[in-house]
């Protein structure tokens, strides 16, 4: 596993891929020992996250290989599909996979999304409105949401 650090306007951020695509982007995160630190295999990375924070970019178009169970690919796959500058419920998203009554379940998938930003998670909200948890903070998923808002 390859990884680096790509500095953002939420923070400093690691980045992890292997030879399927990116594998996790972590706003606190620390390497594994078996991991090796290659800044040059992640260029596509840095250039489409700058590109987002630029606004100039609404749609990543990067080889993901997150890893997680079917259920929760489902639920990040469904992530993906939340239009940029849009937000959705935790029961929206529940409903869009099929899987109405797993609001609580989706919550949780939502949570360990191993590619914030790529994958929106920052796009789902409360029922009511409210920002909950985010792994950046709600500091971060405010200024995310804030960022595609006013385009």
């Amino acid at each position: 596993m390859d990884y680096s650090y790509l500095e953002s306007p939420v923070g400093n951020l690691l980045v992890a891929r292997n030879e399927q695509g990116l594998t996790a982007i972590s706003f606190r995160g620390t390497p594994e020992e078996d991991w090796t630190r290659r800044d040059d295999v992640f260029e596509d990375v840095r250039e489409q996250l700058r590109a987002y924070f630029a606004k100039k970019l609404r749609t990543f178009n990067l080889p993901l290989a997150p890893r997680g169970t079917p259920f929760q690919l489902d639920v990040w796959r469904a992530l993906r599909e939340i239009p940029y500058g849009e937000t959705r419920s935790y029961a929206q998203v529940a409903r869009t996979i099929g899987k109405p009554e797993a609001i609580r379940a989706v919550g949780a998938a939502n949570g360990a999304n191993p590619l914030p930003i790529v994958v929106p998670c920052h796009r789902v909200i409360g029922s009511n409105g409210s920002l909950t948890g985010f792994g950046g903070g709600l500091a971060a998923k405010r200024f995310l949401l804030d960022l595609e808002l006013y385009v």
